[in-house]
């Protein structure tokens, strides 16, 4: 079993407080502002789209290899929507926007790994609450 850590700390109240985050090398800054305005730091839907983006590619780098394939490069972009409700703040949706370059595959089998990947990778699974996640998938090089 793998243990991560990250450590978070907030000083003050909500609107004019403000954070830090850490986690291996990151180091970072948070707040009201830098979550639900343009305000400079980080927030923690950036981070739930950095675990996303970053388990998702190497999930489907590694199912390609499984597949036979050699994948050249895999580079993923989560999105994710944080929205407003009656009952507070949720996650609604993330959205994964991956191009990948993988020679001698074929669009279908890359759409089947790539799939099979948004739904095994450890974080979409942690993510499950989530009503919606998409995948947005480009092969950057077909098969002849």
């Amino acid at each position: 079993m793998t243990i991560n850590s990250a450590s978070a700390q907030w000083r003050g109240d909500l609107p004019s407080g403000k954070g830090d985050v850490s986690f291996g090398s990151f180091k970072g800054e948070y707040s009201f502002h830098s979550r639900f305005e343009d305000g400079k730091g980080t927030n923690p839907e950036q981070l739930v789209a950095a675990a996303h983006a970053a388990c998702f590619s190497m999930a489907l780098s590694h199912g390609l290899t499984q597949g036979g394939f050699k994948p050249t490069s895999v580079e993923t972009k989560a999105n994710v929507a944080l929205v407003k409700d009656a009952t507070g703040f949720s996650i609604t949706e993330i959205t994964l926007e991956c191009d990948a370059d993988v020679p001698g595959i074929a669009e279908a089998a890359f759409f089947e790994i790539a799939n099979a990947a948004k739904t095994g990778c450890p974080i979409s699974k942690a993510l499950a609450a989530v009503p919606t996640i998409t995948l947005n998938a480009r092969l950057k090089k077909a098969a002849a």
